[in-house]
């Protein structure tokens, strides 16, 4: 009997007459998440390596389909690029351009010496990114640090935009109103429900820009409900001890993106004709204070990662229960209840 006739195939594209243990070599483990792990990967008989993103079925079937189906649409310098997919019967293997120049703010943290050409360049490479997804019909709608990646260690190497779990293909009869994303970088039309467009994306590369620049977030909150409150205001500020060095060009690159209105709100293309982004950062001097905060802010992120993970793993495996502060939590949250002026944001991830 041919291989695909013994599967029930979630992907059209993955039915082959190889499995993916016969076409490629697993390696060291890159990376792991509730519902997949990533893997080096190399092709047998070459010398070539990719990643491979392996997905258990016991994931929405709609989800990873949605994330393929758009995955398979893109070529383009600035993402993630998947080469072929394969399945068995309990997984989905997809392979992916491996890169290895590490997470945008790990990379800063490690060079030490960071300057606002330095951010202009990697807001530059996720404008290209973006502006090539849009002009495809495409809103990634989950763009935040974690996922934006460098092709290598190289001085000059490329910015990625990777995981594509939550992106969506628009159409003229197609559109927006799931509540989705990531706390901090989800636009204030996403918190308030609703129909929403591909704006979201512009959004959040102005929140990446601004932290770029100052090294903390325009909406920080120690409650999550709080900061919710504050995107939806659109409640920020460039506090002068931390901007008042910064260029008039990057500052009106920040405020044309953080616009409350989306209509107002700066398009990709719009963003690539702008003087800060097409390259015109003049200021080439180190950014001590921003580089500061910048640690802190890499190292509160990578450890909320950590728990926020801890946590999926203790309410979705049974024999673990939750600790005895993350049930107190939880039971705050419940007694909370909602809050009328912010809707809870839905998760989702393939991480």
């Amino acid at each position: 009997m041919p291989h695909h006739e013994r599967l029930d195939y979630w992907v059209r594209e993955s039915i082959r007459n190889k499995t993916f243990e016969e076409v490629y070599t697993i390696g060291k483990e890159l990376g792991r998440g509730a519902t997949c792990t990533v893997f080096k990967c190399n092709q047998t008989g070459t010398s070539i390596n990719w990643a491979v993103k392996i997905i258990d079925k016991k994931v929405d079937k709609k989800v990873v389909q949605s994330e393929i189906g758009v995955l398979l649409r893109l070529d383009n310098p600035h993402i993630i690029r998947l080469k072929e997919v394969y399945e068995s019967t309990t997984q989905i293997f997809l392979v992916l351009e491996l890169v290895t120049g590490g997470e945008l703010f790990d990379r800063i943290v490690s060079r030490g010496y960071y300057t606002e050409k330095d951010a202009a360049r990697a807001i530059r490479d996720m404008v290209h990114g973006v502006h090539y997804l849009h002009s495809n019909g495409i809103v990634h709608r989950d763009l935040k640090p974690e996922n934006l990646l460098y092709e290598s260690m190289a001085d000059d190497s490329k910015l990625k935009i990777a995981d594509f779990g939550l992106a969506f293909v628009i159409g003229p009869e197609v559109q927006m109103i799931t509540v989705c994303g990531t706390p901090g970088y989800c636009a204030p039309e996403i918190l308030k429900g609703g129909r929403y467009t591909p704006a979201v994306d512009m959004w959040a590369i102005g929140v990446i820009a601004y932290i770029l620049l100052c090294g903390y977030e325009p909406f920080f909150a120690e409650e999550e409900r709080t900061m919710f409150k504050k995107i939806i205001k659109c409640d920020y500020k460039l506090h002068e001890e931390y901007w008042g060095d910064i260029s008039e060009n990057a500052k009106d690159l920040v405020t044309s993106l953080l616009v409350l209105d989306p209509k107002r709100r700066m398009t990709a293309a719009q963003a690539m004709r702008h003087p800060w982004v097409k390259g015109f950062a003049y200021n080439a001097e180190h950014m001590e204070a921003t580089m500061e905060n910048i640690k802190l802010f890499n190292a509160r992120r990578k450890l909320k990662c950590v728990t926020d993970a801890m946590l999926v793993i203790a309410k979705t495996t049974t024999n673990i229960p939750l600790s005895s502060f993350l049930q107190k939590r939880h039971l705050e949250e419940q007694e909370e209840g909602g809050d009328k002026e912010v809707q809870d944001t839905a998760m989702a991830s393939t991480q």
